[in-house]
C-alpha cells in the first residue's frame, strides 16, 4: 500500500490517540512496516515515540524501519480485549520483544505460530503479520526450531 494519507491512518485506528510523534508508526503498520523513531544525531532508538531524543536531546527524530528480529524479554497471557464484553476464545500470548537494534528497545506484540508452553524468555523471534479485524497487525513468531519441554 503506497500513498497512505493521514486520513487513512485516522480511519484505520479510530480508538488510538494518534499524534505527530506516532503517526508514521501507524502509517507504517498499514504498509506492513514496523517503524520506530530514531535519532538522526546519535542513532538512539526512541520508543515509546517522543519528539526528543532522551540520549542527546536532539529534535532530529526520524521514523526508521526495524529488522523485526529480537528475543522474548517478557511474556504474559491476554484473556480479554479492551472491551470487557469481548472475551477471547482462548488466551493470547503477548510478549515484550527486545529488538536487536538496541538493548532495551522493546515492542509489545502477540506471539503466534508457537504453542504457549513452548514460549521461553530469550527465545529468538522474528516479525510476522496477522490479520486483526481486517488490518495487518505486527506479531512475532519463533525464529528457529521450537524447543519443547522445560
Amino acid at each position: 500500500m503506497t500513498g497512505v494519507t493521514d486520513a487513512d491512518v485516522f480511519a484505520a485506528f479510530p480508538a488510538v490517540l494518534i499524534d505527530r510523534d506516532n503517526i508514521e508508526h501507524y502509517r507504517g503498520l498499514l504498509q506492513q512496516r514496523l517503524l520506530i523513531n530514531r535519532c538522526s544525531s546519535c542513532g538512539y532508538w526512541v520508543y515509546p515515540h517522543r519528539p526528543l531524543c532522551p540520549e542527546c536531546w536532539s529534535w532530529d527524530i526520524v521514523p526508521t524501519e526495524v529488522r523485526g528480529e529480537g528475543f522474548v524479554f517478557l511474556c504474559t497471557l491476554i484473556h480479554q480485549e479492551r472491551d470487557p464484553d469481548a472475551m477471547l476464545p482462548e488466551p493470547v500470548p503477548a510478549a515484550a520483544v527486545e529488538l536487536v537494534e538496541q538493548s532495551g528497545l522493546r515492542y509489545l506484540a502477540p506471539i503466534v505460530n508457537c504453542p504457549r508452553e513452548a514460549i521461553r524468555l530469550d527465545m529468538p523471534v522474528r516479525l510476522t503479520w496477522v490479520d486483526r479485524g481486517g488490518l495487518a497487525s505486527p506479531a512475532f513468531e519463533p525464529a528457529g526450531p521450537i524447543q519443547s519441554g522445560r
